[in-house]
């Protein structure tokens, strides 16, 4: 698919009663070559929102033949998305076939958008004839900034007292998605706030400073009594016979995002702190200012922190735009720690990784005698290092006497931060026949064929997290992982750490490398080696690879041995330290992602000893 235009047209217009609105313009022409692609645009989706108002919808197919069918605009079709609740508006297109043009051009009018708004420039598919342009009234001045290979905004003369911003037709090659890539991010775009109206002296209306200013009371207000006692109340409830401040904050944590709904619902009363005190249900609004008046009760030192996920957007220190700030923390300076008080997946010191190695609008608490009042600063959100977050293995192997094609194994699988978030929080709503299956899962996924002799859980009580690793303990025996060949024994000791992921390319990579988290993985295997024998490739299990810039380790996999005896001890190390890897050292990245594929694939032979 090729667009062969594509135009953006934003114009902002003094209304009758002293107001602005927002006409926004959006022409495309697409050029469908496969089925595929008429597939996916066989409808066109309508901006739909109850807050604005479509003026001009047109749309027409030309066939490759040069038939022309209009498509009447009366035969719009309403659906609901059933996950989001989201009302839907489109036309169903026909007659396309392969070779069709798609043609579509609306105009809708809506409430101001001008805070900050990012007009995307580039997709998966070839783009040609892109353009935006802007008209605002004389006094209105708007700040614009481009990213990637979008060509910078110019100001051009207008007619009419208007002011125009221009972005020049530019054609945009398309950028297919890539494993463990900032897509969104990634591609071309624009994003434009309005700074100053002259016609009242004012500048800075999307600084953030101005923001602050009024973010600051909304969520730290001075509480009536009732309010503050009901808040002190909550807080006891919450936090339990906790003492020491950081376990506070865990308690605090763990209990709202147990005890307290979090809806969608953007009522009053789901944002109204009193209301949320009594009915322990709130929207992501009322949820935090319940922690932040939770935290200021309790005398707790924290920042309010708004940043942008990075795998979309990522936070511009240099360019203040509101759409710049979509998602909420909180910090602790006391610890460099946070908590996400809207994502209930997630516990505190381990917020939603995409939020975190970006930077963000922290907004801490000045006092100045009895009055206090918010500061906003931008800072550098840094991610947990790589051994916050961990996966080891420690694996016991010892051959059957009579039957060396059987091992009985030892297995334990410890996992912190991250890789126990999903599942050390809520272990104990599990009923115990679902820990079984989830236990067993440790090691049936890797084959089916084992017998599991027993299995427990330790540090399965969601207190735990972040504390202690979550870690499941098995003894099993099986054949499936050993063949006999003549006089030798195949074992495949690398399928007992389960199946690695491997990256291919099939073409040249073009997307920067952006993981969610760093990590750590640690797995020890130790092999008592049956009386008589030996192993012939031991060298095959030394894998090294590793990359550091100016001395500072960046990522690695080193696995080597160690022969006392008959007492074969394996390790096999894997870190990333760096969330983030250039395009230039994916090749690097990419061979330390698959040593432990190469690993996997190990198959020691066991030989008679001469």
């Amino acid at each position: 698919m090729v667009a062969l235009k594509h135009a953006i047209v934003t114009e902002f217009s003094n209304d009758d009663k002293g107001g602005l609105t927002e006409y926004f313009l959006e022409h495309e022409v697409l050029w469908l070559n496969s089925n595929e692609k008429i597939e996916e645009y066989n409808k066109i989706y309508l901006p739909y929102s109850s807050s604005s108002k479509i003026i001009v919808n047109k749309a027409r197919v030309i066939s490759k033949n040069g038939k022309i069918t209009e498509i009447d605009p009366s035969k719009i079709i309403e659906s609901k998305n059933e996950e989001t609740g989201q009302q839907l508006q489109y036309f169903a297109l026909e007659g396309i076939e392969i070779g069709s043009i798609v043609e579509h051009i609306y105009v809708y009018e809506r409430s101001p958008k001008y805070t900050g708004n990012r007009i995307n420039l580039q997709s998966s598919y070839p783009k040609n004839n892109v353009s935006f342009d802007l008209y605002a009234p004389s006094n209105l001045i708007f700040n614009f900034k481009s990213y990637n290979t979008a060509p910078e905004i110019v100001q051009l003369e207008s007619k009419y007292d208007r002011n125009h911003w221009s972005l020049p037709e530019t054609n945009f090659v398309g950028i297919t998605e890539e494993r463990v890539a900032a897509y969104w991010a990634s591609t071309a775009f624009l994003v434009y706030a309005l700074n100053a109206n002259t016609a009242s002296n004012t500048t800075g209306i999307s600084s953030y400073s101005n923001l602050v200013k009024r973010l600051y009371p909304f969520y730290y207000p001075e509480h009536s009594k009732r309010t503050q006692k009901n808040i002190e109340k909550f807080a006891q409830e919450a936090i339990g016979k906790s003492k020491e401040t950081e376990e506070k904050i865990r308690s605090l944590d763990r209990y709202i995002k147990t005890n307290v709904f979090l809806s969608n619902s953007g009522s009053d009363e789901a944002k109204d702190l009193d209301e949320v005190l009594k009915n322990k249900v709130g929207n992501e609004t009322g949820v935090l200012k319940l922690y932040t008046a939770l935290l200021t009760s309790l005398g707790i030192e924290h920042e309010l922190v708004i940043t942008s996920d990075r795998q979309i957007l990522k936070f511009d220190k240099d360019f203040e735009a509101f759409n710049f700030l979509t998602d909420f923390l909180l910090y602790f300076p006391e610890f460099e720690t946070y908590l996400s008080p809207n994502d209930y997946d997630t516990r505190y010191g381990y917020p939603p990784p995409f939020l975190t190695d970006n930077y963000g609008l922290f907004i801490k608490k000045v006092e100045l005698g009895d009055f206090s009042s918010g500061l906003g600063e931008v800072k550098y959100i840094e991610p947990l290092a790589a051994d916050k977050t961990v996966d080891n293995m420690k694996i016991d192997i010892s051959f059957e006497k009579d039957n060396l094609s059987k091992i009985i194994v030892d297995y334990e699988r410890a996992m912190g931060g991250y890789y126990s978030g999903f599942i050390q929080p809520y272990i104990h709503l599990v009923k115990q026949e679902d820990k079984d299956e989830l236990m067993e899962g440790f090691v049936t996924r890797i084959n089916e064929n084992v017998t599991i002799n027993s299995k427990k859980i330790i540090n399965g009580k969601p207190e735990l997290f972040g504390i202690k690793p979550f870690t499941v303990v098995l003894n099993y025996d099986s054949e499936a992982f050993v063949e006999k060949a003549g006089n030798k024994y195949l074992f495949k000791i690398g399928e007992l750490i389960s199946k690695q992921i491997e990256m291919y390319q099939e073409t040249e990579r073009v997307l920067d490398v952006e993981e969610e988290h760093t990590r750590t993985y640690l797995r020890t295997i130790t092999v008592q080696i049956p009386e008589g024998y030996n192993i012939a490739n031991l060298d095959d299990i030394k894998i090294k690879h590793a990359y550091a810039k100016d001395g500072e380790p960046h990522f690695s996999f080193n696995s080597y041995y160690e022969l006392d005896g008959n007492l074969l001890t394996i390790t096999a190390d894997e870190y990333y330290h760096k969330n983030k890897v250039d395009v230039s050292l994916y090749e690097e990245y990419r061979t330390v992602v698959n040593s432990a594929a190469d690993f996997n694939k190990i198959t020691l032979v066991l030989q008679p000893t001469k």
